[in-house]
Parts: C-alpha cells; sequence; structure tokens
C-alpha cells in the first residue's frame, strides 16, 4: 500500500522525507503567478492610488517573506537556508494584468520549488488584499513553477518559459 510513496512510512503513517544523506547542490526555482484586475483597479495600481498603498511594494515584502518562511506553512516541508529571494512584477495594463515572478536559491539536499511558488501565491494575495478596497472579483491564478536548477532531477523548463529567454545562470 505504501510502496512508492516518499511521505508514508511502513505503517502507513505520514513523515518527512530525510534528506541527510543527499549531497549539498546549488538550487534554484522561478514560479510565476498572474492577478487579473478590472481596467478602474489596474489605473489605480498603476498609479499608486490605491486606498491601502502601494500593492506592488508590499506584495514583493510579502512574497520574500513567504519564500524565507515556507517550511512553516507547508507540512512536511523542509527549513532551508535561502541564499536569495526576491519577487518581479510585470504590469500589462492594456490585459489587466499583474504577471509575478517568484525566485528562490539555495545550496542545500532539497530543492526550492516550494519556496518559489509560496512567494508567487503570497504576492498574489497581497495584491489581492491591497485592491480589494476597490474590486471584490480579483482573480488569482497561473500559479506555476517556470524553472529549476540543481539536484538529482537536473533542470526542468516550463512549455511556458518566455522564448529566446536565457535560463538562469546561477
Amino acid at each position: 500500500m505504501t510502496e512508492g510513496f516518499t511521505h508514508i512510512d511502513a505503517e502507513g503513517r505520514t513523515r518527512m522525507v530525510d534528506v541527510g544523506a543527499k549531497s549539498k547542490t546549488r538550487r534554484l526555482a522561478i514560479a510565476g503567478g498572474e492577478v487579473r484586475l478590472s481596467p478602474k483597479t489596474m489605473h489605480l495600481l498603476s498609479d499608486a492610488a490605491l486606498p491601502k498603498g502601494d500593492a506592488l511594494a508590499t506584495a514583493k515584502i510579502a512574497g520574500i517573506l513567504a519564500a524565507k518562511r515556507t517550511a512553516d506553512l507547508i507540512p512536511l516541508c523542509h527549513p532551508l537556508p535561502l541564499a536569495f529571494a526576491d519577487v518581479r512584477f510585470t504590469v500589462d495594463a492594456a490585459a489587466c494584468i499583474v504577471r509575478i515572478e517568484a525566485e528562490a536559491s539555495t545550496t542545500a539536499e532539497t530543492g526550492v520549488e516550494m519556496e518559489a511558488l509560496t512567494a508567487a501565491s503570497v504576492a498574489a494575495l497581497t495584491i489581492y488584499d491591497m485592491c480589494k478596497a476597490v474590486q471584490k472579483d480579483i482573480v488569482l491564478g497561473e500559479i506555476k513553477l517556470l524553472f529549476k536548477s540543481g539536484g538529482k532531477s537536473g533542470t526542468y523548463v516550463s512549455p511556458d518559459w518566455p522564448a529566446g529567454r536565457p535560463y538562469p545562470v546561477d
């Protein structure tokens, strides 16, 4: 019954995977996400005129903090010594979309995909929180891993990685 499951022990109980015997390698992950706003809300965000203040500055800080606290939020996730965490935004005013890109890196026994994904998710949630006073039907979506390198499984590049964009060099 438990054969093949990494987070279930022989008795069928949930467990944290022991990564102590794995080699430390340099690891990097980039996750993406989107927030879809109304034209009115996008205008207020772009003009830094939202009632709660600068949504993108707040979301950047929130995302970085989330990356640092991922092991506290996701059960069985290993705490990692992050070497770097960042959150970047591309505002597409015409489409009323804020694109989020969150990056995390470390040298450790396990990857930083969860840290990058958590940063992107919390940044999106923070944008929602900063905009909800003027719009309730904000759509959060497309949270996904875009790139990862390092570790046993090597490099992963999402089909959504922009054509012609160079891969990160860590």
